[in-house]
């Protein structure tokens, strides 16, 4: 028996998500006196299956199929319950990413397995099988206790810090049942959005708001995320405005992030945003408005003109990382 952990990977590389849900695994794997298993799918090389043993993982079983590179969901969950039935788990573990959305739910109803989304802590196993999420848009905690046979939980990134260890891990070749008929969506068309640092897994995100007036300023947030290598946001009007991406759109109804750093820059901080962003470790906030509703969630604030203070916070930066 083991705990199995579904490790997702990004043309070829193992995602930061993924280790993160490996090393949870492991340690509830300790927890329950099982071993732990990674399951990767697709064509990923010796060196990054490796580090799935530094954080945990005792085996790893690798589909090396090109087809499932990219995976649609519906394949992931069916090439996941057979790696379930050949472990004879009774605990599989997501990242609550992109991929753990679509694919844990699917997984659930062809196990009939409890689901707990968004976990943010162990499970306490002294009574049940009791896992800790955030309800309410992070307002308020639920613990869920899980009583299926089967069980899944999928991990808030960004929740739990990566300590790499010294372990190894033994990769077994797996050809799971699949066909060309279970691919029932085809891509006609793929665009690659890229920049230094993913938003999603960036421990640091430098974001913008209205404040900013327009675009043409944008540079200043750019120059100061690229000073402290991170990645860049807005809030949802600025999207909305087309002034960014909507892939950089953090908030309720965008992408929540849990860095350890998050600045703000001419954001109000309407509810709709902090949704997306309370769960930052420390959030900085620089607005000219001393009422803004930001600051009432900061942890630093600072109350003044954003074309006068990121210049000067850039240069302080670049100084002190002696660039």
């Amino acid at each position: 028996m083991s705990v199995i952990i579904f490790a997702d990977q990004f043309q070829g590389k193992i995602k930061k998500s993924a280790l993160e849900a490996v090393q949870y695994g492991a340690k509830v794997a300790q927890q329950t006196g099982t071993s732990a298993t990674a399951v990767v799918l697709g064509e990923v090389g010796a060196e990054e299956l490796a580090l799935l043993g530094q954080y945990g993982a005792q085996k790893v079983l690798h589909a090396a199929d090109a087809r499932l590179n990219e995976p649609e969901a519906g394949v992931a969950a069916k090439v996941m319950a057979e790696a379930v039935a050949k472990e004879n788990a009774a605990i599989i573990i997501f990242s609550h990413n992109f991929s753990g959305r679509a694919i844990a739910p699917q997984l659930s109803a062809n196990l009939k397995a409890g689901l707990v989304a968004g976990a943010i802590s162990l499970p306490d196993t002294s009574n049940g099988f009791v896992v800790k999420k955030n309800v309410f848009s992070g307002k308020a905690f639920a613990n869920v206790n899980i009583t299926s046979e089967k069980k899944i939980v999928s991990v808030l990134p960004n929740t739990f810090s990566l300590e790499a260890g010294s372990g190894t891990a033994t990769v077994e070749a797996f050809s799971p049942a699949i066909n060309n008929t279970d691919f029932r969506i085809k891509v006609v068309k793929a665009e690659t959005i890229t920049g230094e640092v993913p938003l999603t897994e960036a421990e640091i995100v430098v974001s913008g708001g209205r404040g900013l007036k327009g675009p043409e300023n944008w540079g200043m947030v750019e120059d100061l995320a690229h000073a402290l290598g991170a990645a860049t946001a807005c809030s949802r009007p600025v999207a909305d405005s087309g002034w960014r991406p909507h892939h950089e759109h953090v908030g309720q109804t965008g992408f929540t992030v849990r860095p350890n750093l998050y600045v703000a820059i001419g954001i109000s901080g309407a509810i709709q945003h902090l949704a997306g962003v309370n769960g930052s470790k420390v959030i900085v906030v620089v607005n000219k408005d001393p009422e803004a509703p930001f600051f009432k969630a900061a942890d630093y604030g600072i109350v003044g003109d954003a074309f006068e203070i990121v210049p000067k916070l850039t240069e302080a930066v670049k100084k002190y990382k002696g660039n």
